[in-house]
């Protein structure tokens, strides 16, 4: 923190406290009063901080996420449209977790640098022999094979992708791995993908 920092707290904490002590010398007759209105204010702050504090974990218990059900005509995976209007799909891929976001205009199932990581493809070994065109313009690409995509108990072995070496937020779920699923539906707000 620097000397102007230091100034500007000290000069900020002085402030509050002459409005505060003014507040209070105004209201000294009513203190019972003013100690439940602190105490209200204390608590709006402390829930507050907790729910920004623990966002994540709330927004996964509120926000409905995919779902598989495994039966006797297959497997049915049901993905629930965001408020974004896009679908996404958690699969592990050499067991690691990774979030996808469905892309039906994408060819491949495309990784981004970080997931890539993620699963275990070293990045130096690639070779960046092709080339995709995304929303932020031409990324160099590397074909690599999968060992293993599970979703459920759905597991499908030496699963060809794509490593982009650009700026790719979240890694695709394009058609080649969309269409080993036999059917595909969208009805509701939900997309189902049949096996």
């Amino acid at each position: 923190m620097t000397g102007d920092d230091t100034a500007y707290l000290i000069y900020l904490t002085l402030f509050g406290l002459v409005i505060g002590g003014s507040y209070f010398l105004a209201n000294r007759h009513r203190m019972g009063q003013m100690a439940q209105q602190a105490a209200i204010w204390f608590f709006i702050f402390l829930g507050a901080a907790l729910v920004f504090g623990n966002w994540d974990s709330i927004s996964r218990t509120l926000v409905p996420s995919q779902s598989y059900v495994a039966g006797k005509d297959g497997a049915v995976i049901e993905l629930p449209r965001r408020s974004d209007g896009h679908y996404y799909m958690t699969l592990r891929v050499n067991d690691t977790p990774v979030d996808f976001v469905v892309d039906t205009g994408a060819t491949d199932l495309v990784l981004s640098a970080d997931d890539a990581r993620a699963v275990g493809i070293d990045l130096r070994e690639l070779a960046y022999l092709g080339q995709a065109q995304t929303a932020n313009g031409t990324i160099r690409t590397a074909q690599v094979f999968l060992e293993e995509v599970q979703v459920g108990e759905t597991v499908d072995r030496d699963v060809r992708a794509i490593v982009g070496d650009g700026e790719l937020g979240i890694s695709l779920l394009g058609m080649s791995y969309l269409e080993t699923y036999g059917r595909i539906e969208i009805e509701g707000g939900t997309l189902r993908l049949i096996r």
